[in-house]
């Protein structure tokens, strides 16, 4: 872990978005990266606590009530994973998920069970902290726009886009979507059919600034297929995504 490297996010968006009062729950059996995190976030003005396993990290939160969860995968207990499963099935919150291997799979699992964002180990506190900014501005960035009246559903075939409720169904059947994943679909279906590159994504959903996360969008999309049918995203090698609508 290395608090120096420099972060690949915008600094303007991590600006954008103070730290206080804002509830950071940090599970980490290790207590050396546990605490390293927890001093860092609070010296970016979040309220934080840590739990060392799973059992404890379901208990706190189910009483804290944090605002975040910065969530490793490897855990005493039960692992990372069925803590989101069961964090996530009584109140939605952003995961960010900490993973000590680089495993597609580790990360398309965690994608599907809620989490929001996840980092491979070792990895730049100053990257965590930027991230975590990231993903609670996309929040409030949600729930203003739900008490938008002008918000709108998108009907796109037998796919309905709820903005105001932040819904998703599919051949009227609701889909649970991750903030990201609901953000990401939005952004495809905005300019349904056209091509959007990997770097228009990362800056238009997570607000990155530069094309270094290219390997998220992929995860993500990945992760979003799986929900809403493999078939209505188009990928243009080389170049990005497209959502695949009926033809009039």
């Amino acid at each position: 872990m290395d608090s120096t490297q420099p972060t690949t996010l915008d600094a303007a968006a991590v600006a954008a978005t103070p730290g206080a009062q804002r509830r950071v729950l940090v599970v980490e059996d290790d207590a050396t990266i546990a605490d390293a995190i927890a001093v860092r976030l609070r010296a970016e003005g979040f309220q934080v606590r840590t739990a060392g396993d799973g059992p404890a990290a379901v208990e706190t939160a189910a009483s804290w009530q944090p605002d975040l969860l910065v969530l490793d995968v490897m855990l005493p207990g039960y692992d990372g994973l069925e803590v989101c499963r069961r964090v996530q099935a009584s109140r939605p919150v952003p995961v960010l998920m900490l993973t000590a291997r680089d495993d597609e799979t580790d990360m398309l699992v965690g994608l599907g069970v809620g989490a929001d964002d996840y980092m491979t180990k070792p990895f730049s506190l100053r990257e965590l902290v930027a991230r975590v900014h990231v993903l609670l501005r996309r929040v409030e960035r949600a729930t203003i726009a739900a008490r938008d009246p002008r918000g709108a559903n998108m009907q796109l075939g037998d796919l309905e886009i709820d903005n105001a409720q932040r819904r998703v169904r599919v051949r009227g059947a609701d889909v649970h979507l991750t903030p990201t994943e609901f953000d990401l679909l939005v952004c495809l279906a905005q300019q349904p059919r056209a091509v959007l590159s990997r770097e228009q994504l990362l800056a238009e959903v997570w607000d990155w600034a530069d094309a270094s996360g290219t390997r998220t969008v992929d995860s993500h999309v990945k992760a979003l297929r799986r929900k809403i049918g493999a078939e209505r995203i188009r990928t243009v090698h080389g170049v990005g995504y497209a959502l695949e609508t009926p033809t009039p």
